[in-house]
């Protein structure tokens, strides 16, 4: 595993903090022991000093270098860069293991530094982007944050205003981002940029900005929790970036970022249920101890109810969330799966920080006692990585939304009302049981002519019925020729058929699992402007 000396044996008196049933189902002895040295170095080198940077409002980077050091911040990076490029269960007991030191702004600032920033760097940037930047990152000199939120665009991604003018060999970069964990004592933030304001989510870049750069300005924000955690205002004033900081393909950002966001909702799930099963733990330690009537208070019926019910649903949101970093281990981009996690563990952890105050009484109201602390950390958890409103409309729209077939004559149709261009109209109203794959070829062929060239390859995978190559480098050149492709959509030809349609919109059908897509996923969110 490479930096191998962070592995040692730990040594507890809390057996309940270590405990996880079936574990050997998703982790192996590496992993426990992994477990146990990062919990050691924890308890040696974070523990001590939480409440004091709790007070000081920042965690000094020293222990950033302690991390990388360790090999903490390298999990996910390959070893020319200084990582370990472990499985992600290494990483889900990283996250879990530092959402139990008491202070959600601790946890913050190591998980978007490795999982929600420095990823677009390693997945898109280019080699002289990844040398420049990777090493640094991985060894905790440099610490990294993302900047996508505005003060007026949050979600809404597409609605951003910082722009980015290319001028020779840099770009001018003018606006403001806010609510940027990391962004105050970090050295560069991964922007999210307009570079064509015309083109929409085509105009939309991902650049990496020195945070020292001359014509930035910062202003920490004041935060109800997350106190040890830096937030700040970014402002842009004709900030000069080199054009060699610029992730990937100029435009392509907003693909990267729908690629990412997935990660960054799982992270937080993780976390959300780690600190809440913890929470819970440390009150059920205090329940032991504290007594009211003659006997300790564990003992009262309805006490004991309301523990059971927030530990089974603990568990039940806790093995939910490890079948997603399951489906992120193997590859696959689970929208609907890590949606799902992230809304419901984060409403979750609330509920049950609320429910772990009220068993402290009036001592749970008192800052002595780190229950108060862990509800006003978690009070961002359905707000922050996209809040619980954007998640269920995120899941509307793939469950609702949806296309859904009536039966007529044992062929099924689309039941919702579509916009009947000629070519719409030939292909919904043929027989599908009869559609061919030459007639299926042919029609991608006059949409792909019509589209700008790809600059990749696709290969779409119909089962038994063959496939089709849409060669992107020779203008969109369309084929039956069955070649390694940049991207492999694995789908049914009746889903493909509506698609051309303009029936089914792809990233409803990507959002949806109708598309299997293995390979280079920014390349499979191009097919809007093929389809479209």
């Amino acid at each position: 595993m490479g930096k191998g000396t962070f592995i040692t044996k730990r040594k507890t008196d809390n057996p309940r903090r270590t405990t996880i049933t079936m574990e050997s189902y998703y982790f192996t002895e590496e992993h426990k022991l992994f477990r146990q040295g990062l919990r050691d170095f924890l308890d040696r080198e974070v523990m001590p000093h939480i409440d004091e940077w709790e007070e000081q409002e920042r965690v000094p980077k020293e222990i950033w270098r302690k991390f990388g050091e360790m090999g903490y911040l390298g999990l996910i990076y390959p070893e020319e860069y200084g990582g370990i490029e472990a499985d992600f269960f290494f990483s889900v007991v990283f996250i879990e293991e530092i959402s139990k030191c008491f202070s959600g702004g601790f946890a913050i600032t190591p998980s978007v530094h490795q999982y929600m920033s420095n990823t677009y760097i390693y997945k898109h940037g280019s080699e002289t982007l990844k040398q420049k930047y990777l090493p640094s990152a991985v060894n905790g000199e440099k610490i990294a944050c993302i900047g996508i939120t505005e003060p007026g665009a949050g979600s809404d991604v597409a609605n951003i205003q910082t722009k980015a003018v290319k001028d020779g060999d840099y770009y001018i970069v003018n606006g403001a981002k806010t609510f940027i964990s990391n962004a105050y004592y970090g050295d560069y933030v991964i922007a999210v940029v307009k570079t064509d304001p015309e083109a929409g989510v085509g105009g939309i870049s991902l650049l990496v900005i020195d945070l020292d750069a001359e014509g930035i300005s910062k202003r920490k924000l004041k935060k109800l929790g997350w106190h040890a955690s830096d937030t700040a205002e970014l402002n842009f004033d004709d900030v000069k970036v080199p054009v060699e900081n610029l992730i990937g393909v100029e435009g392509e950002g907003f693909y990267y970022l729908m690629g990412g966001l997935q990660l960054e909702r799982l992270v937080g799930a993780i976390g959300a249920v780690a600190s809440a099963e913890h929470a819970l733990s440390y009150a059920l330690d205090y329940m032991n101890q504290r007594e009211a009537f003659g006997r300790k208070i564990n003992r009262f019926q309805v006490l004991r109810h309301r523990v059971a019910e927030l530990s089974s649903e603990l568990t039940a949101q806790k093995y939910f969330t490890y079948h997603c970093c399951r489906l992120q281990n193997d590859n696959h981009y689970a929208v609907k799966e890590c949606s799902m996690a992230k809304l419901n563990t984060s409403e979750l952890n609330y509920k049950v920080m609320y429910e772990c105050l009220q068993f402290f009484g009036g001592y749970g109201y008192i800052e002595d006692f780190k229950i108060a602390r862990l509800l006003r950390d978690s009070r961002i958890l359905t707000i922050g990585g996209g809040s619980s409103e954007v998640m269920k409309e995120i899941l509307a729209k793939m469950i609702i939304d949806d296309k859904v077939y009536q039966e007529a004559d044992g062929i099924h149709f689309p039941s919702q009302k579509i916009n009947e261009t000629e070519l719409e109209k030939e292909i919904v109203t043929e027989n599908l049981t009869e559609m061919s794959i030459e007639k299926t070829t042919q029609v991608l062929q006059e949409k792909a002519s019509n589209a700008a060239p790809l600059g990749n390859s696709m290969k779409f995978v119909f089962g038994d019925e063959g496939n089709i190559y849409l060669d992107g480098y020779a203008d969109n050149t369309v084929s039956n020729e069955d070649k390694e492709a940049d991207c492999i959509v694995n789908v049914t030809r009746e889903d493909f058929d509506a698609l051309l349609s303009g029936e089914l919109n792809p990233m409803n059908a990507f959002m949806a699992g109708k598309l299997k897509i293995s390979g280079d996923m920014s390349v499979a969110m191009k097919l809007n402007t093929i389809m479209g």
